[in-house]
C-alpha cells in the first residue's frame, strides 16, 4: 500500500509570532520552524498501517527551502521518501491555492491513501484535507480517531457529540486524524542517520504545471488589510483592605463590566 502524508512546517507554538510589515503575511523567519505537531499523529498512523500491511510512506510538503527540515524529521521517524514543492511564487498562498498544489503533486503517483493531521497550528482552518479530496475526486473521512484498511476499504471511527460514527470508503481516499488516535514515536539515532540517505524529490511550479499567477499572495481569495501589535499588558491595580475590600472589588468588577 502506498501512503502519502501531507505535513507542514509551522512556527514553534511557544514562539512570539508577528506579521511582516511588507505584505501582512506571517513572518515565518522570525520564529523557529517546526513540524506541525498534529501532523506527527498522521505520520505515526501511516507508519502503523505500513507495518500492518506493507508498502511505503511518502511525506509531502509545500514550503520554502527550510521546510526540508520537516521532511527529514518525518523520514527519521520512519517514512521512506519525501516530496517537497518549493518555489518562491508560492509565498502567501491561501487554502485554495495550497490544496490545488498538493492535489497536483499527489495525482498520478499511485497513492492508495493520503493522510493529514486534522489542522495546522498556525492557521487552524481544518479545510485542506476536504479540499484536496474534492480536487482529486476521492472520498474523504475526516477527524478520524481510529483507522483501519482491509480489502481495499477504509474504515474510520470518529467521536461526535451524538456518539461514535463509523465511516467507510473505497480506496484511494483521503483521511485526516485527530491527536487522540495514537502516540507518535520519537526518532531514534538509527532513524536520524538513515534519514540522511532517503530520497527527497524537490519540485518547482514548472514541474507540476501550476501557473504562478494562480498561487501566491496576489491570487489569494482573502487578504489582511490592516493589523496592529498587541498592546502591552496593563499594570494591575493593588487594593488595600481596610475593611471594605469586598465592596471595592465588587465596584471595580461592575465598573469594568465584568459582572
Amino acid at each position: 500500500m502506498k501512503i502519502a502524508v501531507c505535513i507542514k512546517q509551522v512556527p514553534d507554538t511557544w514562539s512570539e509570532k508577528r506579521l511582516s510589515p511588507s505584505d501582512a503575511t506571517l513572518d515565518r523567519a522570525a520564529a523557529e520552524g517546526v513540524l506541525n505537531e498534529l501532523d506527527e499523529y498522521a505520520i505515526e498512523e501511516a507508519l502503523r498501517l505500513k507495518e500492518g500491511h506493507g508498502g511505503e510512506v511518502t511525506v509531502v510538503t509545500m514550503g520554502p527551502e527550510r521546510a526540508a527540515d520537516t521532511i527529514r524529521k518525518a523520514l527519521s521517524m520512519g517514512a521512506d521518501a519525501g516530496l517537497h514543492l518549493c518555489d518562491e511564487a508560492l509565498h502567501g498562498s491561501d487554502a485554495c491555492a495550497t490544496s490545488d498544489a498538493l492535489a497536483r503533486i499527489l495525482a498520478g503517483r499511485g497513492f492508495d491513501l493520503v493522510i493529514f493531521g486534522c489542522e495546522s497550528t498556525d492557521a487552524r482552518m481544518s479545510v485542506i484535507p476536504a479540499m484536496v479530496a474534492e480536487r482529486l475526486d476521492w472520498p474523504q473521512a475526516t477527524f478520524a480517531a481510529e483507522v483501519q484498511v482491509a480489502a481495499g476499504v477504509l474504515t474510520v471511527r470518529r467521536q461526535t457529540e451524538a456518539g461514535v460514527d463509523t465511516v467507510t470508503a473505497n480506496l484511494p481516499a483521503v483521511v485526516s486524524v485527530v491527536e487522540k488516535i495514537n502516540e507518535p514515536r520519537y526518532p531514534s539515532f538509527k532513524g536520524i542517520m538513515a534519514a540522511k540517505k532517503k530520497p527527497v524529490e524537490t519540485l518547482s511550479l514548472a514541474d507540476t504545471g501550476i501557473e504562478a499567477a494562480t498561487v501566491g499572495l496576489a491570487a489569494a481569495w482573502s487578504a489582511v488589510t490592516d493589523f496592529a501589535a498587541r498592546p502591552p499588558r496593563a499594570q494591575g491595580e493593588i487594593m488595600s483592605d481596610d475593611g471594605d475590600g469586598g465592596r471595592r472589588i465588587a465596584d471595580y468588577l461592575v465598573t469594568n463590566r465584568l459582572i
